[in-house]
């Protein structure tokens, strides 16, 4: 009995050690083919691999290769340069009052070099630097910028430039896909996707001292962070639908939400700087509120939704057409209105002496009258920068293209006459040509008024005499 019990020990034992040998051998020892290369390796796998095309069908409305492809290098950088400036002649002057800089995007909208961003981007800048994605370099001159809708048009020269075409902010939708295209801190163009999450958002980040701002966000969810300002958020037909200006955040980095400027209020802004130097803004001239459903409650109001007009400006276009306080105001021009934000933005698109037409409850009523819209001062013409000739002591005048082609220049304003001041002070004689400020294009004296008003500190000043001498100058500009 004791030899059989050991006869089925020993086979036992023998047993299990064979079957751990295999099981060692199937997960320890690679009895495989041996190969030197994965990518071989992978490419052999994958050769003979039918990947589900379903999964590889990707609609139009979700495709964004194409459009960000399109519309990035219409995407430029911009960097702001504070204090005395890059171009003092005397190298001392950036070792004591050395300058700061900050940074920003924008969107390039026509072939010759219209640029539109942020008016916080290049606020008190000294200098305007534009870098394109193919790190072409300009100094870009500021055309007008407008605090209340935070917006700027600046100008490069060039041809043939990529550009960002129009779209219609008003035709986008929530829930809608989209893009943020940026060029921040030199890292060249960067793409976030999103979805537009809301359309009017008012989230009291402008100010104005006449409390003309106005906020009429397209809010989405696509990461933008600040050296995005004045990007371009565009929809996936590669169209421009809005300015990125803004994000939510206690940190100061993305937190989840991002807010535009439709390109609709965007449009009207830009054409005015193009065309005035500033903003031609049409008001109907009241005090507003949304109506709430406590206001509602309140006022025993007969809608909840709209704008209510706590009060009317004596002489504005409100009271000239007849609305009252305590109206609300429920539509312009046959668009409906909810908030304060939308009755802003559809305002904000016109001119002084344009005219609306504005539907309102009154009594239960619904009315609608037509309202010509007037300007901040009750003026129904729209008023386009003055243009000092007379700067620093020195006088200017045009020049006429004939007399430019003859001294092959492209650009110059001529210093006709000259009596104490900075001009003066630094050496400059009467009959000198400016061309070029801080490498900026001198075209007209109106150009010369919009360079030197972003001036504070050194700048440097190149032209020519008629004689053909050229000659540069430095000094302070105050």
């Amino acid at each position: 009995m004791k030899r059989l019990l050991l006869v089925l020990s020993v086979i036992t034992s023998a047993f299990v050690g064979a079957m751990l040998g295999i099981i060692y051998a199937v997960r320890y020892i690679d009895l495989g083919d041996k190969y030197t290369s994965i990518q071989e390796r992978q490419n052999s796998l994958l050769t003979n691999y039918k990947p589900d095309s379903v999964s590889l069908k990707v609609s139009a409305e979700l495709n964004f290769e194409a459009a960000a492809k399109a519309i990035t290098p219409s995407v430029v950088h911009i960097r702001s340069i504070y204090g005395p400036g890059n171009f003092s002649l005397n190298p001392l002057d950036n070792f004591v009052n050395p300058h700061s800089q900050s940074t920003g995007s924008g969107v390039l909208i026509s072939d010759d070099g219209y640029i539109v961003t942020n008016n916080h981007v290049i606020e008190d800048a000294n200098t305007i630097e534009i870098v394109m994605n193919n790190n072409q370099r300009f100094f870009a001159k500021l055309i007008g910028r407008d605090p209340t809708t935070d917006l700027a048009l600046l100008k490069i020269k060039g041809s043939n430039l990529p550009f960002v075409p129009y779209g219609n902010s008003d035709e986008v939708i929530t829930g809608e896909w989209v893009l943020a295209i940026g060029n921040p801190f030199d890292l060249n163009s960067t793409v976030t996707a999103g979805i537009v999450s809301a359309k009017a958002r008012n989230i009291g980040i402008l100010r104005d001292k006449n409390n003309l701002q106005v906020e009429s966000f397209i809010q989405t969810d696509a990461a933008v962070n600040p050296g995005n300002s004045g990007g371009a958020l565009i929809n996936l037909k590669g169209e421009l639908i809005g300015i990125n200006s803004a994000i939510a955040t206690a940190t100061g980095s993305y937190s989840g939400y991002s807010f535009a400027i439709p390109v609709n209020l965007a449009k009207k802004i830009i054409d005015d700087l193009l065309e005035f130097g500033q903003v031609q803004r049409g008001l109907l001239g009241v005090r507003i509120a949304d109506v709430t459903a406590e206001l509602a409650e309140e006022l025993k109001l007969d809608v909840v939704q709209g704008v209510f007009i706590s009060s009317v400006n004596k002489g504005s276009a409100a009271e000239d057409a007849g609305i009252l306080q305590g109206d609300v105001i429920v539509g312009i021009s046959n668009h409906n209105v909810g908030n304060v934000s939308e009755m802003q933005e559809w305002v904000a698109r016109n001119r002084p002496g344009q005219s609306i037409e504005v539907s309102f409850h009154r009594n239960g009523l619904t009315k609608k009258v037509k309202v010509r819209l007037k300007d901040f001062e009750g003026s129904i013409q729209s008023q386009k920068r003055a243009i000092e000739y007379e700067l620093g002591g020195a006088l200017f005048e045009d020049l006429e293209h004939k007399e430019l082609t003859t001294l092959n220049l492209d650009a110059g304003v001529y210093l006709k006459t000259l009596r104490e001041g900075p001009w003066k002070k630094a050496g400059v004689k009467e009959g000198y040509i400016v061309t070029f400020i801080d490498k900026v294009a001198t075209e007209k004296v109106e150009d010369l008024n919009r360079i030197l008003e972003l001036k504070h500190g050194a700048i440097l000043v190149e032209g020519m005499y008629k004689s053909g001498e050229r000659a540069t100058f430095g000094f302070d500009w105050e």
